[in-house]
């Protein structure tokens, strides 16, 4: 076993091999940015080194300055972690050349299953069914075209390097294709340096179903079982799950035997994951196959009882796996969510920010038995995060902010501990998803298991325009939180009290909030014989509340008909509250009118953009009309394109900014007369 390994990433999955190597004794470097000089994983390592600016092409995607790194600290070993440099095969090369163990497969595996048309290509002689498509090497616009129109619309245009939704566009008719393609080229050579797709037949209510491999570097290879990962949005995955629900011990040995032998035909060493694109007849054909350990390893973990960066670990200093295929076994059900920093209702848009607040349901790590071999009773909810409370989420990077992954004897089980845990992670500062994956794991479709990677659309009515908390329960929150801090500040003398006492009668407070996009008044009635009345909107309700501590409120709301005692978590970051209750979380503004005094109207006729990122093109010019919703510009920013719509009719009077510009969060990027 390696004495010291350096971590060539970041955020959660390096904090996440730092830990399993700080179990198994071995000792870890840490690398970071200037973005990253304070960040979790850089603690999180023994030791730990600066290897350039923020942006991933001046650090984490330097690999002679990694190797540097790893020479300077004495590491005998690089973990790529996934992401960045993890499938390079210059940087293998490189670690070889340096005398630095990969961890990881050899760069010819790399190569070989890099490129989705060439593996593809190795598949098909390998007998792996595929999905028909073409997968050439002239990129020709003019044949793509004629390709897609041979194969049949809707074609799916995939980058040929690419990974993680990136590169990647449906086409459902013939003109729409020659738009999609150059977007699709833009994002391939801005995220992999290689413009090269290929076109495949869309599959129709497809499941993506993958299988995680092993291999060691005597000849031995296994497969851990599936995972089922196809709830995605923006072909993105958003839940993942393991084992497959109504997946056949038949089915499962014939998908494993042929992601096997898809490694074993590319000499494959160390943590892989073959993807399959799958019918709901069962069918299954090669997508690709992502030469790294997987973001939704955990839940492999969790049914199979092994720590598969432990596996790594050991496979890259040349011992044999731990286990055979009949050692393996599936214990119970396990379901990961990963938790962005994004807005759902805004076409998932990535966020940035400050974790004002944050706070993880009670949880364990990774556990294993005494005996070394395996969990018996795998930890029911495990977290994995790269970032602490007051962290910011940066444009830099990846927008997750962690995973959370349950376990359960069965499904049920599993899902039921999924809600309850997502219902204790409380969030605030930075928007998120926390709340649309709750009404995913609830939609008739996912608790039914009836699966395919249209899900969220499908469910689109269960999923958007939600309300979250009603009005009454935000205004409770707010109302039982200023109680509150007005009681704590009760002095002996009564002419102090900043709580509304009256000698007589009774006393009003107002507060003024914004909630979905209203102004609304919030009255809180104290009366003189004890008792309150609390007006939010049209609704009136009695009103009690009791501080419990630690920013929870015990709350009585209701008329003599009806009573709802609620228990709510609320915070508040300067004019945000967020609440959270068993039932939802919402937030709102509560708007301090005396600093707001005096502002006029916000100047109209201006866009701007959404997050900090790169101008990456303009989709008109000056003195266009255009329409309401229609395509203005595309901007680069979290390593996806976004596309600015028009909010309004209008003509374009200005373009700000200029193809390859940085534009800040907020930032002016065309103006409409």
């Amino acid at each position: 076993m390696f004495e010291k390994i350096l971590i060539a990433n970041r955020g959660e999955i390096a904090c996440r091999v730092a830990a399993t190597a700080k179990r198994l004794g071995v000792k870890s470097v840490a690398v970071y940015s200037d973005a990253d000089a304070n960040a979790r994983h850089v603690s999180a390592c023994d030791e730990a080194v600066r290897i350039g600016e923020a942006a991933p092409r001046d650090s984490y995607l330097r690999w002679e300055r990694i190797i540097e790194a790893a020479k300077a600290t004495g590491a005998q070993a690089i973990h790529p972690g996934y992401g960045f440099l993890s499938e390079n095969e210059d940087f293998a090369h490189a670690c070889a050349d340096a005398g630095i163990a990969f961890i990881g497969p050899p760069p010819s595996a790399i190569r070989a299953m890099g490129l989705k048309a060439e593996s593809k290509q190795l598949m098909e002689k390998a007998g792996v069914r595929l999905v028909p498509g073409y997968h050439g090497s002239d990129q020709d616009p003019a044949l793509l075209k004629r390709e897609a129109d041979r194969i049949g619309y809707p074609v799916l245009i995939k980058a040929s390097a690419g990974g993680g939704g990136k590169g990647m566009r449906i086409v459902n008719a013939g003109d729409e294709f020659d738009a999609a393609l150059a977007s699709c080229k833009r994002e391939a050579i801005n995220s992999f340096g290689d413009d090269a797709v290929l076109i495949e037949r869309y599959v129709q209510r497809p499941r993506h179903i993958e299988i995680q491999v092993f291999f060691d570097t005597h000849g031995n290879g296994v497969y851990l079982f599936e995972r089922d990962c196809s709830v995605q949005r923006r072909h993105q995955k958003v839940l993942e799950e393991a084992p497959a629900p109504g997946m056949t011990e038949e089915r499962r040995r014939e998908m494993g035997e042929a992601a096997v032998a898809a490694a074993r035909a590319v000499n494959y060493v160390g943590a892989g994951t073959v993807e399959f694109i799958c019918e709901q007849d069962g069918r299954f054909y090669f997508m690709e196959m992502n030469t790294r350990l997987q973001v939704e390893h955990p839940v492999t973990e969790a049914i199979s009882g092994h720590d598969l960066v432990e596996w790594q670990l050991r496979v890259a200093s040349g011992e044999p796996l731990p286990a055979t295929q009949a050692d393996l076994k599936i214990h119970g059900h396990a379901i990961e969510a990963r938790i962005c920093a994004e807005s759902p209702e805004a076409n998932f848009l990535p966020a940035t920010g400050t974790l004002s607040v944050l706070k993880w349901p009670a949880h364990v790590g990774f556990r294993r038995n005494e005996d070394g071999e395996g969990f018996h009773d795998p930890a029911p909810v495990r977290v994995d995060t790269g970032v602490n409370e007051g962290d910011a989420i940066t444009p830099y990077y990846d927008s997750m902010i962690a995973k959370l992954i349950v376990w359960g004897e069965d499904r049920e089980q599993a899902l039921a501990r999924l809600d309850a845990a997502l219902a204790g992670t409380h969030i605030a500062g930075v928007v998120n998803n926390v709340s649309f994956l709750r009404r995913v794991a609830k939609t008739p479709s996912f608790a039914g298991a009836n699966l395919d990677t249209a899900l969220i659309e499908r469910e689109r009515e269960n999923l958007f325009g939600k309300t979250g908390l009603p009005l009454e329960v935000v205004a409770a929150g707010v109302a039982a939180r200023a109680k509150a801090l007005q009681q704590q500040s009760v002095g002996s003398d009564p002419w102090s009290r900043r709580d509304g006492w009256r000698m007589h009668g009774t006393s009003v407070q107002r507060f003024d909030i914004e909630w979905q996009g209203e102004s609304l008044e919030v009255l809180l009635t104290s009366q003189h014989g004890g008792g309150a009345l609390l007006k939010a909107g049209d609704v009136e309700l009695a009103f009690e509340s009791r501080a419990l501590g630690g920013d929870r409120y015990d709350v009585t709301l209701g008329t003599q008909a009806d009573t709802r005692r609620l228990a709510l978590t609320v915070y508040q970051v300067g004019e945000q509250v967020s609440v959270f209750s068993q039932a939802g979380s919402a937030q709102a503004t509560v708007v301090d009118t005396l600093a707001h005094a005096g502002e006029g109207h916000k100047e109209a006729g201006r866009l701007t953009a959404p997050m900090p990122g790169k101008v990456i093109a303009y989709l008109v010019k000056r003195g266009d009309a255009i329409k309401t919703g229609q395509p203005l510009a595309v901007l680069e920013a979290m390593k996806m394109e976004h596309t600015i719509a028009a909010p309004r009719d209008g003509t374009v009077a200005e373009l700000l900014f200029a193809p390859g510009d940085q534009v800040s969060e907020g930032g002016e990027l065309l103006t409409l007369e």
